[in-house]
Parts: C-alpha cells; structure tokens; sequence
C-alpha cells in the first residue's frame, strides 16, 4: 500500500497527540527465544519479529527494521563480529590509503546479508499494514568510517581528505542502489544512521557527510518514500544549521544531547524525534525511571508541535519489555 509519507510527516505536526517513534526491533529476540545471531540471517525471523514489536506496540508511530550497522560494511568485505546477544560490530579497517580506495570495489546489491534485509522487508510490509515500515541502513560518513576504521576516520579527514571523499563517493553510490531494493520492495521509507558524523567539526561534517547525504535523499526520497536522519553524536546542535539542510522531513537525536536545547533551532515543518537513553533507560533503568525520564522530556519538549518522543538510539536486544511498554504508559498518562 502506497503512503503519502509527505502529508503523514504534516499529520504528526498537526496531531496533538503525539505517537512514540522507537528505534525498536532487536528486543524481540527475547519473545522469539532466539539470539541476535539467528535473527540477522533469516529474513524470515526479521519479518516475524518486526511483527511481534508492532502487535508488542500498537501505539508506536512506525515500524523500523533491524539497524545492524554492519551490514553494508560487511558487503564491501570488511570483517564483523557476531555474538549471541548483541548488535554486530566491524572489526579492522579494509582501506588505509589512496591507492585501496581507488581499488575499493562497490559490492553488488544482495553482497553479504544484504539481500536477507530486502527480503525481510518485503515480507515486513505484507505483515505490518496499520503503520509505516521503515527499513534501516548506515549513513555515508559512518559507513566509510567503518571501511578506513572508526578511530582514523577523522584524523583522515585532515590528513586523507582525497582517499576519504573517494571513500564517501563509492559508499553513496551503493547506498543510493541499496535504499532503492528497499523502495521497491515496498519499504515506506529508510532511517538513514550517521553516528560517526556527530562527532565532526561543523565544516566537517558538512563537507564530509552532509554534502553526500543530500546526493542520497534527493535520488531517493519522494512523496511516497521518507528519509529519516538520525545522529547520535554531541555535536548536533553545533552543526545542526547544516543538519536541517539535507533534505529530510524527520530527524533524530541520540541522548548525548539535551533535546530542549535542540528543538529551537527545527524548522517547523521538520519533525525532530528523541531521545530517552537507550542503554541507561531501556536497557539498564527500571519501569519506574522510564517513566520518570520519559515525562521529563515530555514537559521540557512536548510544546513545541514538530517534538516526537522517542528512544535516543537503537533499543539494545536484551532491554526488558517492561520498560519498553513503560515509554508508552507515560506517554498515555501525560495526554491524560
């Protein structure tokens, strides 16, 4: 079913009520009794357990795949770490210099596991009808950081930045071919996930990933497919100018920054969503102090008209439910 995903971003401004927007898929492991290890290579159990969470929360605003941001990294031949209860990680670095990025070979669409995600996301959307279902892929400066590794990804910014914008420009083709198996497969849209950008200079972060993720929304998004933002880095309000300059109708924040401090630099008709600490709260807090954060940042942002609450992050896979339903009891009990 096509959705006008445009005039679905409108409605949630204008609705007084606001649904609860979380990054939430892995905790189904728990209701499945399987490891995160099983689910992430059968597109079969991804699409059961995007199930399970929507009929889990039926008040949620939409329904979001697995973000595995090691996926597309994987595709390119990096090396992942997989374990029983956790998100896979990248291990390594597979460029370290100009000549391996000229010979960086862009993977096929269906490398790795990505063609299990495309299928889970058709299957997804034949189960999960009452909501839009978003599909999840890493952004292009993270993803590059991933393939140079994480911890020398800004340091060649300074001193590679030809070895990294060849870098960023075989990732950004790729991911533009990657969202599209999504798109036409059904997908309503894609949570775009740059954490590494977070952690950049303004300039920066506007030459190194904003640039190249405004290639990526303007090839893919349309009236019926949204791309959504998400950076959990303690730069955003620093770079946010640029940020809100990318193209996307919705973005997200992570906890490392004060979301009240943030809402009044959103254009109005951008919808902003955060930021209840995913591992603090969901994972490690108590229904109790789920609440408690969830109400905080309910009287601190719920004012202004384009704020939807939601967790700061991907939910960790062995977060209890208790709290995960607690996020929404509050939301209810505050609307009261």
């Amino acid at each position: 079913m096509k959705r006008d995903m445009m005039k679905w971003v409108d409605e949630i401004i204008a609705a007084d009520r606001k649904k609860g927007f979380l990054v939430l898929s892995f905790p189904a492991i728990q209701k499945m009794g399987i490891t995160v290890k099983e689910l992430i290579q059968s597109s079969d159990l991804q699409a059961k357990a995007m199930k399970i969470v929507a009929d889990e929360t039926p008040e949620a605003a939409a329904a979001v795949s697995m973000m595995d941001l090691s996926l597309e990294a994987e595709a390119f031949g990096s090396t992942v770490h997989f374990s029983d209860d956790e998100v896979p990680t990248v291990v390594g670095s597979i460029v370290n210099s100009e000549e391996e990025a000229d010979s960086l070979a862009i993977p096929e669409i269906g490398a790795g596991r990505t063609q299990i995600y495309i299928d889970a996301i058709e299957k997804a959307v034949k189960l999960i009808e009452d909501r839009p279902v978003f599909a999840g892929v890493i952004g292009p400066f993270s993803l590059a950081g991933r393939l140079m590794d994480v911890s020398e990804a800004m340091i060649y910014c300074y001193d590679e930045p030809d070895m990294v914008h060849k870098i960023l420009e075989k990732v950004t083709e790729f991911t533009i071919k990657y969202i599209t198996a999504y798109k036409n497969v059904g997908a309503d849209g894609v949570v775009i996930a740059e954490p590494l950008a977070g952690l950049l200079s303004p300039d920066l972060e506007e030459e190194f990933s904003c640039e190249y993720m405004k290639k990526i929304v303007e090839a893919v998004q349309d009236d019926n497919f949204l791309v959504v933002y998400h950076n959990c880095g303690n730069c955003t309000i620093q770079q946010i100018e640029s940020i809100t300059s990318n193209g996307c109708r919705m973005l997200h924040f992570g906890n490392a920054i004060k979301m009240d401090e943030m809402m009044p630099h959103i254009p109005e008709n951008i919808v902003a969503m955060g930021n209840v600490d995913p591992a603090g709260q969901f994972r490690n807090g108590t229904p109790e102090s789920v609440k408690a954060a969830t109400k905080d940042i309910m009287e601190k942002c719920a004012s202004y008209k384009n704020f939807v609450p939601s967790s700061g992050c991907d939910i960790p896979p062995m977060s209890p439910w208790e709290n995960i339903h607690a996020f929404f009891e509050e939301l209810d009990a505050f609307y009261a």
